[in-house]
């Protein structure tokens, strides 16, 4: 189930807030790790390095990273302080974390009874990818405006995995990152979707939630076996919590698999099945056919969900200029642009709802 090596450290590659990048020399020659300082201490040039080198075998498309599971010569130290909070449970790296929710929180007393976003809108994806177009969407028509991430479990669990998330934090486009369920690593834990998109509000005080699963989606070419799901019960705890849910679409001109060609299946399924309260879905107007069929199926939502048409005009401008490099599924902006446009649709929209 698991593959092993041992390694030693060559070279430190490049580092970003929670993650190290290196290269390690293995039997097999020479490969890319990567190693979550604050769960297994900081390598060094030298040090040998026990590997989890499954996802790499694999060929896995996110990273290709072997994960440092241990520096035997080089251990942290112990946490200290208060957590109670386990995450990634019952697996050998299990962490401890603080979060805003328990007890021990500076935000318990805050959270422990609070039940509205008051209203906040809370922009929903299936794709981590849709995090920064989105957010380019936004704040091409809103600039300052403050926004949350909230991370869901779907895809990786530690927050420090994405460098985009570093980057749209230093440079201000994000308050805060929290991660909830078995996700960590965010500048706010929490314990269940709907305590992170409270603390969101109250916490980091957002204006703006966005909601998509970590790097690293996983599917299984079946209509219930995506990690996507995950996207209509947000819907459903957004509205729940007397938010403003916005559903973003998943959509693509690019992707070879016609499942996932248009509105893809993962955006029908669950905002049409899985999502039960109503949430504002905005349908971007792309151009011929193409745009034709996108409108056309997104149709089957307007069941249950207001369909918003919102104009895509100087939107590619915003994204070309977007502070973090684009990529979906291997493809870059040119390659795919109707998934990036329908995600700065999303934002676009969410600005408009902010008065």
């Amino acid at each position: 189930m698991i593959r092993w090596r041992m390694g030693e450290v060559t070279r430190i590659r490049r580092e970003w807030p929670g993650a190290v990048e290196l290269d390690v020399a293995v039997p097999e020659g020479e490969c890319r790790a990567l190693a979550y300082p604050p769960l297994v201490g900081r390598p060094e040039p030298g040090d040998e390095v026990l590997l989890n080198t499954t996802a790499l075998a694999m060929g896995l498309g996110t990273g290709g990273y072997a994960m440092v599971v241990a520096v035997p010569n080089r251990l942290p130290e112990d946490p200290t302080g208060p957590g109670h909070l386990v995450k990634a449970r019952y697996t050998p790296l299990q962490a401890t974390v603080l979060g805003a929710d328990e007890q021990d929180s500076p935000y318990h007393e805050l959270l422990r009874e609070a039940d509205s976003l008051d209203g906040m809108p809370v922009v929903v994806a299936d794709l981590h990818s849709a995090l920064a177009p989105i957010l380019c969407g936004l704040y091409a028509a809103r600039p300052g405006v403050r926004v949350a991430y909230v991370m869901l479990d779907g895809g990786a669990l530690p927050a420090w995995f994405s460098m985009s998330c570093a980057k749209l934090r230093e440079i201000g486009w994000l308050n805060g990152v929290v991660t909830v369920g078995q996700a960590f690593g965010g500048d706010v834990e929490a314990v269940t979707t709907h305590t992170g998109l409270l603390a969101a509000r109250h916490v980091l005080e957002a204006d703006v939630a966005i909601v998509t699963q970590g790097p690293g989606n996983l599917g299984t070419g079946t209509r219930w076996g995506f990690s996507g799901v995950s996207a209509g019960e947000a819907v459903n705890a957004a509205a729940v919590l007397r938010g403003r849910p916005v559903a973003a679409l998943r959509v693509s001109e690019g992707d070879k698999r016609e499942r996932h060609v248009g509105v893809s299946h993962h955006s029908l399924t669950a905002y049409g099945r899985v999502a039960l309260a109503p949430a504002q879905v905005p349908v971007p107007e792309l151009p011929g056919a193409f745009g034709e069929r996108v409108r056309d199926q997104a149709e089957m939502l307007a069941v249950r969900h207001e369909l918003v048409a919102v104009p895509v005009g100087g939107l590619h401008e915003a994204l070309s200029a977007a502070p973090v490099k684009l990529s979906t599924m291997g493809r870059g902006l040119e390659e795919d642009l109707a998934y990036f446009l329908t995600s700065a649709a999303a934002g676009r929209h969410v600005a408009g709802l902010l008065g």
